[in-house]
């Protein structure tokens, strides 16, 4: 999926879950970017055969299995995304974090108190 899909994709996924903000769309921006990389990489895996473990030859000249890098991007990607994905409140803990910070009451300041005990 391309960049703006995913971007649009996401700020409704927002929008659903009550955690959009204007001030989020950067960070959107910048998750839609990641997860674009990572179909991408996905691609890549795919175009290679699906295959896990490829043969790598070193400078030494020594053959030996190794993880396919295109898998490695794969999951170094996703974790990423993961992480935009808590902060912006679409995972349950995200979620979780974002409703309690907005539960909490704000300590109000002695000129507060003083206003609301006078009725005002």
């Amino acid at each position: 999926m391309k960049r703006a899909s995913w971007a649009k994709k996401i700020k409704k996924a927002c929008e659903e879950a009550g955690t959009y903000r204007p001030y989020f769309d950067y960070t959107i921006l910048t998750l839609s970017e990641i997860l674009e990389k990572r179909d991408d990489a996905a691609q890549a895996y795919k175009d290679y055969g699906s295959i896990p473990l490829i043969e790598y030859t070193n400078k030494g000249g020594a053959t030996n299995l190794v993880k396919n890098p295109a898998l490695i991007l794969w999951d170094d990607l996703n974790k990423s995304a993961l992480a935009y994905w808590r902060d912006l409140g679409l995972t349950p803990a995200g979620l979780k974090k974002i409703d309690e910070q907005a539960m909490k009451q704000k300590k109000m300041s002695a000129l507060e108190e003083a206003v609301a005990e006078l009725g005002g």
